[in-house]
């Protein structure tokens, strides 16, 4: 295990088999975090920050950011290790919190399928149509009309495969949704919860953006160098390299944050919970550019990946070579996708349960509570989180009290 102070260290180059202990053992720490991604270092900069607590964030991975974690290849290309995170979101309260620690550069996401050997936009708008039928409609109300001559009502939407038919009927199902489905999640759709396919809209206009947020931007220097900021209080000490397991008798703590699989942390009594994972091959290119947009997408099962990502369109770096990541959908490997069906619902609610019950722990973001969030949901549920702690420890109205002081501290000049 590695401690790490990211005011001076770069988690990058933070590997090691150095055992350190951290310099807050003997009068220990108010809370421990396990997880560096989104959740753990919101709240441990809140809490760091907000109530002056000692808190420690450990990490088994070599690095901060979690699944959001950015660095430069061997090319000198700015890549997502983990495919790419593109951020977006209607709630301006995650914008001004985030805004503390990163500057923005716009970019608004654009996604092409490869379908009947042609690239056309996803999600499915008038433009994917008239290209794909050769047809030259100009109103949405064509557009609606010809989904509508499609589409086969569905009297009791239940899954995946019933939402996306009852929309726009079976052809245009099975060429954008069932192979990419299947190959995503390693099952049909008519086996999938109806939530997977609902993400996911059909446009009657010509609008090619995949997200329709009001806030659509990129960190300007990247994730990981939002996350050092963040976490770069001198209340937080960060341990990477570290699994939970090895320190948590050793360091002496009040609450426990765990932000990992929550049937983990149960050794697994009921189970494991279902989760699909990603195989990434990442790709240096001797080119300027690979493909027209970010994200191309392959629904065909005959093509073993689903997507390929090109990151220099999110991040806007100019460099005479590009990087790109294909994906491949795996059964085995780190927890990524919860998978929605109902008996996964189920046991997770036994953990639930479990976890209800275990004092002095706190289960949040996507592995411990077993949902599928996007990044500013899982900011969201850690503010919602630090607030709920914060009304317990000052009471509602200091609370509100502290955050509007420190409203007025950040607006002054």
């Amino acid at each position: 295990m590695r401690e790490v102070s990211l005011r001076d260290s770069n988690p990058e180059h933070a590997g090691g088999g150095a055992s350190n202990q951290p310099s807050g053992r003997q009068r220990g720490f108010d809370y421990l975090i396990v997880g560096a991604g989104f959740a753990g270092s919101v709240l441990a900069e809140r809490l760091a920050a907000g109530l002056n607590k000692r808190v420690l964030v450990v990490d088994r991975r070599p690095h901060i950011g979690g699944n959001a974690y950015d660095h430069y290849d061997e090319a000198g290309v700015l890549i997502h290790r983990y495919g790419p995170h593109i951020f977006h979101t209607n709630a301006q309260r995650i914008v001004d919190y985030l805004s503390r620690f990163t500057e923005w550069r716009p970019y608004e996401h654009r996604v092409l399928a490869q379908v009947d050997g042609q690239e056309v936009p996803i999600p499915i708008n008038m433009t994917t149509l008239n290209k794909l039928y050769g047809l030259n409609m100009t109103t949405e109300q064509e557009a609606a009309d010809f989904l509508a001559s499609r589409a086969e009502p569905v009297e009791d939407i239940q899954t995946s495969e019933d939402v996306v038919i009852n929309g726009i009927g079976r052809e245009l199902y099975q060429k954008f949704f069932r192979g990419y489905t299947r190959k995503q999640w390693g099952l049909d759709p008519s086996q999938l919860d109806k939530s997977v396919t609902s993400r996911i809209p059909t446009r009657t206009n010509t609008d090619d953006r995949y997200f329709t947020d009001t806030f659509q931007q990129m960190p300007k220097h990247g994730y990981t160098k939002m996350f050092e900021k963040m976490l770069a209080h001198p209340n937080i000490k960060v341990m990477i390299n570290t699994d939970y397991r090895e320190i948590r008798d050793e360091v002496q703590h009040d609450h426990l944050i765990f932000c990992g699989p929550i049937d983990e942390y149960f050794d697994y009594r009921f189970g494991k919970l279902p989760y699909r994972s990603l195989k990434f091959e990442h790709k240096q290119l001797d080119q300027e550019q690979f493909q027209a947009v970010g994200t191309v997408n392959y629904p065909s099962e005959d093509v073993p990946y689903t997507r390929i990502s090109e990151y220099k369109h999110l991040t806007g770096q100019v460099h005479p070579k590009t990087s790109v990541t294909y994906e491949y959908p795996s059964a085995e490997g780190d927890p990524y996708y919860p998978i929605p069906r109902p008996e996964n619902a189920e046991l997770y609610k036994r953990y639930q349960k479990l976890a209800d019950e275990t004092p002095g722990v706190t289960f949040v973001g996507r592995l411990g509570t077993y949902k599928y969030y996007n990044m500013d949901q899982v900011v969201g549920q850690a503010l919602a989180l630090y607030k709920r702690i914060e009304e317990a420890e000052r009471g509602p109205a200091a609370s509100e009290n502290a955050a509007h002081g420190q409203s007025l501290a950040e607006q002054a000049p």
